[in-house]
Protein backbone atom coordinates (compact mmCIF):
# COMPACT_ATOMS: atom_id res chain seq x y z
CA UNK A 1 0.00 0.00 0.00
CA UNK A 2 2.77 2.60 0.67
CA UNK A 3 4.15 1.80 -2.74
CA UNK A 4 1.35 2.62 -4.43
CA UNK A 5 0.99 6.04 -2.40
CA UNK A 6 4.77 6.83 -2.97
CA UNK A 7 3.86 6.73 -6.56
CA UNK A 8 0.85 8.86 -6.44
CA UNK A 9 2.89 11.35 -4.75
CA UNK A 10 5.40 11.27 -7.50
CA UNK A 11 2.61 11.42 -9.63
CA UNK A 12 1.68 14.48 -8.55
CA UNK A 13 5.20 15.34 -7.99
CA UNK A 14 5.62 15.28 -11.81
CA UNK A 15 2.44 17.73 -12.05
CA UNK A 16 3.83 20.05 -9.62
CA UNK A 17 7.44 20.22 -10.96
CA UNK A 18 6.82 20.00 -14.67
CA UNK A 19 5.00 23.30 -14.61
CA UNK A 20 7.23 24.96 -17.22
CA UNK A 21 8.94 28.03 -15.72
CA UNK A 22 8.77 31.06 -17.44
CA UNK A 23 12.16 32.69 -19.52
CA UNK A 24 12.70 36.57 -18.68
CA UNK A 25 13.15 38.14 -21.75
CA UNK A 26 14.66 42.23 -22.21
CA UNK A 27 12.20 45.08 -22.85
CA UNK A 28 11.28 44.99 -25.84
CA UNK A 29 12.12 41.52 -27.03
CA UNK A 30 9.99 38.28 -27.28
CA UNK A 31 11.92 35.03 -26.56
CA UNK A 32 11.92 32.44 -29.60
CA UNK A 33 9.10 29.90 -29.10
CA UNK A 34 10.51 26.67 -28.48
CA UNK A 35 9.99 23.53 -30.66
CA UNK A 36 5.97 22.71 -30.47
CA UNK A 37 5.01 25.72 -29.45
CA UNK A 38 2.87 28.24 -30.81
CA UNK A 39 3.76 31.83 -29.95
CA UNK A 40 0.56 32.44 -27.65
CA UNK A 41 1.56 28.96 -25.39
CA UNK A 42 5.40 29.45 -25.67
CA UNK A 43 6.91 29.81 -21.75
CA UNK A 44 8.48 33.27 -21.95
CA UNK A 45 5.64 35.05 -23.33
CA UNK A 46 4.66 37.42 -19.64
CA UNK A 47 6.00 40.55 -20.13
CA UNK A 48 8.15 42.48 -17.41
CA UNK A 49 6.00 43.23 -14.51
CA UNK A 50 3.33 40.60 -15.95
CA UNK A 51 4.62 37.17 -14.34
CA UNK A 52 2.72 35.43 -11.09
CA UNK A 53 3.87 36.06 -7.95
CA UNK A 54 4.26 32.27 -7.27
CA UNK A 55 5.97 31.37 -11.27
CA UNK A 56 9.21 30.81 -11.31
CA UNK A 57 11.30 32.78 -13.90
CA UNK A 58 14.87 31.52 -15.33
CA UNK A 59 16.35 34.65 -16.87
CA UNK A 60 19.26 31.87 -18.38
CA UNK A 61 17.97 31.45 -21.86
CA UNK A 62 20.18 28.45 -22.29
CA UNK A 63 19.53 27.49 -18.95
CA UNK A 64 16.31 27.52 -19.51
CA UNK A 65 15.76 25.29 -22.99
CA UNK A 66 18.16 22.90 -20.98
CA UNK A 67 15.63 22.46 -18.14
CA UNK A 68 12.93 22.05 -21.10
CA UNK A 69 14.74 19.69 -22.90
CA UNK A 70 14.98 17.67 -19.96
CA UNK A 71 11.94 18.22 -19.21
CA UNK A 72 10.32 16.91 -22.93
CA UNK A 73 12.35 14.02 -22.83
CA UNK A 74 9.63 10.92 -23.24
CA UNK A 75 11.83 7.81 -21.91
CA UNK A 76 12.15 7.69 -17.91
CA UNK A 77 16.12 6.91 -17.73
CA UNK A 78 16.81 9.57 -20.31
CA UNK A 79 14.63 12.10 -18.49
CA UNK A 80 16.20 11.06 -15.30
CA UNK A 81 19.94 11.28 -16.96
CA UNK A 82 18.71 14.55 -18.94
CA UNK A 83 17.55 16.09 -15.15
CA UNK A 84 20.74 14.83 -13.53
CA UNK A 85 23.10 17.02 -16.22
CA UNK A 86 20.54 20.13 -15.67
CA UNK A 87 21.65 19.80 -11.60
CA UNK A 88 25.05 19.22 -12.56
CA UNK A 89 25.56 22.14 -14.85
CA UNK A 90 23.13 24.52 -12.58
CA UNK A 91 23.49 24.00 -9.48
CA UNK A 92 22.30 27.48 -8.65
CA UNK A 93 19.17 27.10 -10.55
CA UNK A 94 15.26 28.61 -9.32
CA UNK A 95 14.53 25.43 -10.49
CA UNK A 96 16.99 23.09 -8.68
CA UNK A 97 14.38 21.43 -6.61
CA UNK A 98 12.01 20.92 -9.93
CA UNK A 99 14.37 19.45 -11.65
CA UNK A 100 15.57 17.14 -8.85
CA UNK A 101 11.80 15.94 -8.63
CA UNK A 102 11.49 14.91 -12.17
CA UNK A 103 14.33 12.86 -11.76
CA UNK A 104 13.22 11.50 -8.69
CA UNK A 105 9.62 10.93 -10.37
CA UNK A 106 11.52 9.32 -13.48
CA UNK A 107 13.82 7.29 -11.67
CA UNK A 108 10.33 5.89 -9.79
CA UNK A 109 9.09 5.29 -13.27
CA UNK A 110 12.33 3.29 -14.35
CA UNK A 111 12.12 1.06 -11.06
CA UNK A 112 14.98 2.27 -9.69
CA UNK A 113 14.35 2.73 -5.96
CA UNK A 114 17.30 3.54 -5.19
CA UNK A 115 17.69 6.35 -6.89
CA UNK A 116 14.28 7.52 -6.22
CA UNK A 117 15.56 7.18 -2.09
CA UNK A 118 19.05 9.08 -3.12
CA UNK A 119 17.10 11.84 -4.90
CA UNK A 120 14.44 12.36 -2.44
CA UNK A 121 17.24 12.94 0.82
CA UNK A 122 18.91 15.16 -1.81
CA UNK A 123 15.76 17.65 -2.17
CA UNK A 124 15.80 17.46 2.09
CA UNK A 125 19.24 18.46 2.05
CA UNK A 126 18.40 21.18 -0.18
CA UNK A 127 14.70 21.81 1.55
CA UNK A 128 14.33 19.86 4.79
CA UNK A 129 10.54 20.89 5.10
CA UNK A 130 10.06 19.10 1.27
CA UNK A 131 6.84 17.37 2.41
CA UNK A 132 6.82 14.97 -0.71
CA UNK A 133 10.33 14.21 -0.39
CA UNK A 134 9.70 13.52 3.59
CA UNK A 135 7.04 11.23 2.17
CA UNK A 136 8.80 9.46 -0.15
CA UNK A 137 11.93 8.68 2.48
CA UNK A 138 9.66 8.21 4.84
CA UNK A 139 7.44 5.35 3.10
CA UNK A 140 10.79 3.86 2.08
CA UNK A 141 12.28 3.63 5.63
CA UNK A 142 9.31 2.41 6.79
CA UNK A 143 9.19 -0.90 4.52
CA UNK A 144 12.90 -1.24 5.48
CA UNK A 145 12.08 -1.07 8.90
CA UNK A 146 9.45 -3.47 8.71
CA UNK A 147 12.14 -5.77 7.39
CA UNK A 148 14.32 -5.08 10.42
CA UNK A 149 16.61 -2.47 9.52
CA UNK A 150 17.19 -0.62 12.52
CA UNK A 151 18.96 1.81 10.79
CA UNK A 152 15.68 2.73 8.50
CA UNK A 153 13.77 2.86 11.70
CA UNK A 154 16.25 5.19 13.47
CA UNK A 155 16.03 7.57 10.17
CA UNK A 156 12.54 7.34 9.11
CA UNK A 157 11.22 8.44 12.82
CA UNK A 158 12.43 12.07 12.77
CA UNK A 159 11.07 12.38 8.75
CA UNK A 160 7.69 11.06 10.12
CA UNK A 161 7.50 13.55 12.65
CA UNK A 162 9.15 16.59 10.35
CA UNK A 163 5.98 15.20 7.97
CA UNK A 164 3.66 15.46 10.17
CA UNK A 165 4.95 19.34 11.48
CA UNK A 166 4.88 20.65 8.30
CA UNK A 167 2.59 18.87 6.05
CA UNK A 168 -0.47 21.54 7.49
CA UNK A 169 1.88 24.68 6.33
CA UNK A 170 2.45 23.27 2.72
CA UNK A 171 0.63 25.74 -0.14
CA UNK A 172 -1.13 23.96 -2.78
CA UNK A 173 1.82 23.78 -5.83
CA UNK A 174 1.14 25.89 -9.20
CA UNK A 175 -1.08 23.37 -12.20
CA UNK A 176 -2.55 21.08 -8.93
CA UNK A 177 -6.37 21.42 -8.85
CA UNK A 178 -7.66 21.80 -5.64
CA UNK A 179 -9.26 18.38 -5.41
CA UNK A 180 -5.86 16.66 -6.34
CA UNK A 181 -4.15 18.87 -4.16
CA UNK A 182 -6.87 17.61 -1.48
CA UNK A 183 -6.14 14.05 -2.49
CA UNK A 184 -2.19 14.24 -2.49
CA UNK A 185 -2.38 16.00 1.34
CA UNK A 186 -4.39 12.94 2.49
CA UNK A 187 -2.04 10.20 1.18
CA UNK A 188 0.96 12.35 2.87
CA UNK A 189 -1.02 12.18 5.93
CA UNK A 190 -1.78 8.69 5.85
CA UNK A 191 2.14 8.08 5.55
CA UNK A 192 3.38 10.23 8.29
CA UNK A 193 0.83 9.06 10.88
CA UNK A 194 1.61 5.54 9.62
CA UNK A 195 4.84 5.57 9.85
CA UNK A 196 4.65 7.46 13.03
CA UNK A 197 2.30 4.89 15.03
CA UNK A 198 4.69 2.20 13.51
CA UNK A 199 7.63 4.10 15.66
CA UNK A 200 5.65 4.44 18.80
CA UNK A 201 4.65 0.96 18.52
CA UNK A 202 8.27 -0.18 18.40
CA UNK A 203 9.03 2.38 21.39
CA UNK A 204 6.11 -0.19 23.16
CA UNK A 205 4.34 3.61 23.31
CA UNK A 206 1.37 1.59 22.54
CA UNK A 207 -1.34 4.39 23.48
CA UNK A 208 0.59 6.62 21.22
CA UNK A 209 0.72 4.58 18.31
CA UNK A 210 -3.01 4.04 19.00
CA UNK A 211 -3.60 7.73 18.55
CA UNK A 212 -1.66 7.62 14.85
CA UNK A 213 -3.09 4.78 13.49
CA UNK A 214 -6.44 5.65 13.92
CA UNK A 215 -5.83 8.59 12.27
CA UNK A 216 -4.22 6.71 9.29
CA UNK A 217 -7.26 4.07 9.65
CA UNK A 218 -9.49 6.97 9.05
CA UNK A 219 -8.02 7.75 5.84
CA UNK A 220 -7.92 4.17 4.89
CA UNK A 221 -9.48 1.44 6.16
CA UNK A 222 -8.14 -1.06 3.62
CA UNK A 223 -4.53 -0.86 4.88
CA UNK A 224 -3.84 -4.28 6.59
CA UNK A 225 -0.29 -3.36 7.70
CA UNK A 226 -1.71 -0.09 9.33
CA UNK A 227 -5.23 -1.59 10.76
CA UNK A 228 -3.29 -4.86 12.35
CA UNK A 229 -0.67 -3.10 14.02
CA UNK A 230 -3.63 -0.88 15.28
CA UNK A 231 -5.40 -4.08 16.93
CA UNK A 232 -1.75 -4.96 18.74
CA UNK A 233 -1.19 -1.21 19.82
CA UNK A 234 -4.65 -1.17 21.70
CA UNK A 235 -4.19 -4.98 22.99
CA UNK A 236 -0.57 -4.83 24.43
CA UNK A 237 -1.89 -1.87 26.68
CA UNK A 238 -2.23 -2.52 30.55
CA UNK A 239 -5.13 -2.65 30.84
CA UNK A 240 -6.37 -4.12 27.44
CA UNK A 241 -7.99 -1.85 24.94
CA UNK A 242 -10.69 -4.25 23.61
CA UNK A 243 -11.13 -2.10 21.11
CA UNK A 244 -8.12 -3.83 19.36
CA UNK A 245 -10.17 -7.08 18.87
CA UNK A 246 -12.35 -5.34 16.15
CA UNK A 247 -9.57 -3.77 14.50
CA UNK A 248 -7.89 -7.26 14.59
CA UNK A 249 -11.11 -8.39 13.36
CA UNK A 250 -11.20 -6.18 10.14
CA UNK A 251 -7.52 -6.87 9.66
CA UNK A 252 -8.16 -10.37 9.39
CA UNK A 253 -10.64 -9.80 6.82
CA UNK A 254 -8.37 -7.70 4.62
CA UNK A 255 -6.31 -10.54 5.12
CA UNK A 256 -8.37 -13.21 3.68
CA UNK A 257 -6.46 -13.54 0.49
CA UNK A 258 -3.42 -15.17 2.90
CA UNK A 259 -5.26 -17.83 4.79
CA UNK A 260 -1.65 -18.03 7.07
CA UNK A 261 -1.88 -14.55 7.65
CA UNK A 262 -5.04 -14.19 8.84
CA UNK A 263 -4.71 -17.45 11.01
CA UNK A 264 -1.53 -15.91 12.53
CA UNK A 265 -3.85 -12.73 13.59
CA UNK A 266 -6.75 -14.47 14.80
CA UNK A 267 -4.49 -16.35 17.13
CA UNK A 268 -2.89 -13.74 18.43
CA UNK A 269 -6.29 -11.62 19.14
CA UNK A 270 -8.43 -14.93 19.99
CA UNK A 271 -5.80 -15.42 22.96
CA UNK A 272 -5.73 -11.84 23.99
CA UNK A 273 -9.76 -12.03 23.83
CA UNK A 274 -10.05 -15.47 26.01
CA UNK A 275 -7.61 -14.06 28.65
CA UNK A 276 -9.63 -11.09 28.78
CA UNK A 277 -13.38 -13.36 28.51
CA UNK A 278 -12.12 -16.07 30.36
CA UNK A 279 -13.40 -18.33 27.38
CA UNK A 280 -13.58 -18.27 23.46
CA UNK A 281 -17.38 -18.25 23.51
CA UNK A 282 -18.08 -15.12 21.19
CA UNK A 283 -15.25 -14.76 19.42
CA UNK A 284 -16.40 -16.26 16.21
CA UNK A 285 -19.75 -13.62 16.42
CA UNK A 286 -17.16 -11.15 16.59
CA UNK A 287 -15.30 -11.94 13.62
CA UNK A 288 -18.15 -12.07 11.97
CA UNK A 289 -19.80 -8.83 12.62
CA UNK A 290 -16.76 -7.05 11.64
CA UNK A 291 -16.91 -7.43 8.38
CA UNK A 292 -19.96 -5.86 7.56
CA UNK A 293 -19.16 -2.88 9.83
CA UNK A 294 -17.35 0.55 8.83
CA UNK A 295 -16.90 1.76 12.00
CA UNK A 296 -16.04 0.62 15.55
CA UNK A 297 -19.64 0.56 16.64
CA UNK A 298 -19.89 2.32 20.00
CA UNK A 299 -20.82 -0.48 22.14
CA UNK A 300 -18.51 -2.78 20.95
CA UNK A 301 -16.60 -2.59 23.85
CA UNK A 302 -19.13 -2.67 26.47
CA UNK A 303 -20.40 -5.59 24.95
CA UNK A 304 -17.91 -7.91 25.53
CA UNK A 305 -17.90 -9.19 29.67
CA UNK A 306 -14.88 -9.92 31.47
CA UNK A 307 -13.69 -13.32 32.70
CA UNK A 308 -15.47 -13.56 36.64
CA UNK A 309 -12.98 -12.52 39.49
CA UNK A 310 -12.13 -15.00 42.13
CA UNK A 311 -14.82 -12.92 44.43
CA UNK A 312 -17.47 -13.64 41.64
CA UNK A 313 -16.41 -17.51 41.18
CA UNK A 314 -17.41 -18.01 44.60
CA UNK A 315 -20.67 -16.71 44.62
CA UNK A 316 -21.20 -18.88 41.32
CA UNK A 317 -19.66 -21.53 43.32
CA UNK A 318 -22.35 -21.73 45.95
CA UNK A 319 -25.21 -20.34 43.60
CA UNK A 320 -24.57 -23.95 41.61
CA UNK A 321 -23.76 -26.59 44.16
CA UNK A 322 -24.64 -27.38 47.54
CA UNK A 323 -22.35 -26.21 50.48
CA UNK A 324 -22.50 -29.50 51.78
CA UNK A 325 -21.09 -31.52 49.14
CA UNK A 326 -17.93 -29.27 48.88
CA UNK A 327 -14.26 -29.89 49.73
CA UNK A 328 -12.33 -28.25 52.26
CA UNK A 329 -10.33 -26.65 49.51
CA UNK A 330 -13.60 -25.43 47.80
CA UNK A 331 -15.00 -24.21 51.53
CA UNK A 332 -11.89 -22.84 52.32
CA UNK A 333 -11.64 -20.52 49.05
CA UNK A 334 -15.54 -19.20 49.03
CA UNK A 335 -14.84 -18.23 53.04
CA UNK A 336 -11.62 -16.50 51.79
CA UNK A 337 -13.69 -14.23 49.97
CA UNK A 338 -15.98 -13.39 52.62
CA UNK A 339 -14.62 -9.66 52.52
CA UNK A 340 -14.45 -9.21 48.70
CA UNK A 341 -13.58 -4.93 47.96
CA UNK A 342 -15.53 -3.55 45.01
CA UNK A 343 -12.66 -3.48 43.02
CA UNK A 344 -12.13 -7.16 42.87
CA UNK A 345 -16.02 -7.17 42.17
CA UNK A 346 -16.85 -8.01 45.51
CA UNK A 347 -20.45 -7.93 46.42
CA UNK A 348 -22.59 -8.80 49.60
CA UNK A 349 -23.01 -11.86 48.27
CA UNK A 350 -19.60 -12.95 48.99
CA UNK A 351 -20.74 -12.75 52.78
CA UNK A 352 -23.61 -14.24 52.21
CA UNK A 353 -22.19 -17.39 49.94
CA UNK A 354 -19.80 -17.58 52.93
CA UNK A 355 -21.91 -17.50 56.07
CA UNK A 356 -23.82 -20.73 53.83
CA UNK A 357 -20.57 -22.43 53.54
CA UNK A 358 -19.98 -21.99 57.04
CA UNK A 359 -22.85 -23.09 58.12
CA UNK A 360 -22.91 -26.18 56.28
CA UNK A 361 -19.62 -26.99 58.45
CA UNK A 362 -21.85 -26.18 62.32
CA UNK A 363 -24.08 -28.66 60.25
CA UNK A 364 -21.69 -31.24 59.84
CA UNK A 365 -19.92 -30.54 63.64
CA UNK A 366 -23.73 -30.82 64.75
CA UNK A 367 -22.70 -27.37 66.23
CA UNK A 368 -19.70 -28.78 68.18
CA UNK A 369 -21.13 -31.79 69.10
CA UNK A 370 -19.33 -33.88 66.77
CA UNK A 371 -15.82 -33.66 65.40
CA UNK A 372 -14.91 -33.48 61.27
CA UNK A 373 -11.45 -35.30 59.59
CA UNK A 374 -9.59 -33.23 57.07
CA UNK A 375 -7.70 -35.74 55.27
CA UNK A 376 -4.04 -35.28 54.09
CA UNK A 377 -3.13 -32.22 55.45
CA UNK A 378 0.30 -31.44 55.54
CA UNK A 379 2.66 -30.57 58.37
CA UNK A 380 4.34 -26.76 58.62
CA UNK A 381 4.95 -26.40 61.66
CA UNK A 382 4.04 -28.74 65.35
CA UNK A 383 4.93 -28.98 69.14
CA UNK A 384 3.29 -30.91 71.67
CA UNK A 385 0.06 -28.55 72.10
CA UNK A 386 -0.20 -27.12 68.33
CA UNK A 387 -0.22 -28.36 64.50
CA UNK A 388 0.17 -25.76 62.04
CA UNK A 389 -1.07 -27.56 58.54
CA UNK A 390 -2.03 -26.72 55.17
CA UNK A 391 -5.05 -27.96 53.41
CA UNK A 392 -4.56 -27.23 49.57
CA UNK A 393 -2.79 -27.94 46.92
CA UNK A 394 -1.77 -24.20 47.08
CA UNK A 395 -1.06 -23.90 50.12
CA UNK A 396 1.06 -27.01 50.58
CA UNK A 397 3.20 -26.14 47.71
CA UNK A 398 4.20 -22.78 49.36
CA UNK A 399 4.26 -24.53 52.67
CA UNK A 400 1.94 -22.06 54.23
CA UNK A 401 -0.42 -23.24 56.80
CA UNK A 402 -4.26 -22.49 56.46
CA UNK A 403 -5.54 -24.45 59.87
CA UNK A 404 -3.90 -24.03 63.18
CA UNK A 405 -4.92 -27.13 65.31
CA UNK A 406 -5.09 -26.97 68.94
CA UNK A 407 -4.85 -30.62 70.34
CA UNK A 408 -6.77 -31.69 72.77
CA UNK A 409 -4.14 -33.32 74.55
CA UNK A 410 -0.58 -32.65 74.49
CA UNK A 411 1.27 -35.21 71.91
CA UNK A 412 4.25 -37.23 72.67
CA UNK A 413 5.59 -37.61 69.36
CA UNK A 414 4.26 -34.60 67.59
CA UNK A 415 4.50 -35.01 63.50
CA UNK A 416 7.55 -33.67 61.57
CA UNK A 417 7.03 -30.84 59.56
CA UNK A 418 6.33 -31.90 55.90
CA UNK A 419 4.77 -35.08 56.43
CA UNK A 420 0.90 -36.04 55.85
CA UNK A 421 -1.61 -36.68 57.89
CA UNK A 422 -5.08 -36.62 58.54
CA UNK A 423 -6.63 -34.23 61.66
CA UNK A 424 -9.71 -34.48 63.32
CA UNK A 425 -11.29 -31.53 65.64
CA UNK A 426 -14.05 -29.04 65.81
CA UNK A 427 -13.73 -26.02 63.58
CA UNK A 428 -14.94 -23.38 65.51
CA UNK A 429 -13.73 -20.16 62.92
CA UNK A 430 -11.97 -18.90 60.71
CA UNK A 431 -10.06 -15.61 59.39
CA UNK A 432 -10.60 -14.54 55.71
CA UNK A 433 -7.88 -12.76 55.30
CA UNK A 434 -4.85 -14.07 55.42
CA UNK A 435 -6.81 -17.18 55.93
CA UNK A 436 -6.71 -19.43 58.36
CA UNK A 437 -9.29 -22.20 60.20
CA UNK A 438 -8.92 -22.71 64.21
CA UNK A 439 -9.80 -26.57 65.14
CA UNK A 440 -10.06 -27.53 68.29
CA UNK A 441 -10.38 -30.72 70.54
CA UNK A 442 -7.89 -31.96 67.99
CA UNK A 443 -6.81 -35.13 67.55
CA UNK A 444 -4.24 -37.60 65.12
CA UNK A 445 -5.75 -40.91 63.89
CA UNK A 446 -4.72 -43.88 66.28
CA UNK A 447 -1.53 -45.58 64.92
CA UNK A 448 -1.96 -48.55 62.59
CA UNK A 449 -2.80 -52.08 64.90
CA UNK A 450 0.36 -53.94 64.59
CA UNK A 451 0.27 -56.99 62.12
CA UNK A 452 0.50 -60.31 63.60
CA UNK A 453 1.51 -62.93 61.56
CA UNK A 454 0.74 -66.57 62.16
CA UNK A 455 3.15 -69.10 62.21
CA UNK A 456 2.74 -72.92 61.58
CA UNK A 457 4.76 -75.50 63.19
CA UNK A 458 5.68 -78.26 60.33
CA UNK A 459 4.61 -81.47 61.96
CA UNK A 460 7.22 -84.41 61.78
Amino acid sequence: MKNVLVTVVLAFAVVASGQQPTQSAPAGQTPAAQPGQTPSAQAGQTQPGSTPANQKVIKDPAEYNAYITALNTQDPAARAAAMEAFVKQYPQSIVLTDALEQAMAAYQQSNNGAKVEETAKRILQLMPNNVRALAIVVALNRAKATNGDKAALAEGCPYAQKGLQELPNWQKPEGISDADYQKLRTQMSDIFNGAAGFCALQNRDFAGAKTYYEKAFQIDPSNLQDTYQLAVADLEQNPVNLEGLWYCSKAMQLASANPAAAKSMGDYCKAKYKRFHGGEDGWDQIVASAASQTALPPTFVSSIKPAPTPCELAVQVVQQNDPASLGFSDKEFILSKANCPPEQRGTPENKAAADKVWQSIQDMEKNGAARLKIPDVKVIAADKDTIDAAITDENKAANKADVHVIMEKPMLHPPAAGTDTDIIGVLTKYTPDPFMFTMEQGQLPPPPAPHHTTTHKKSQ
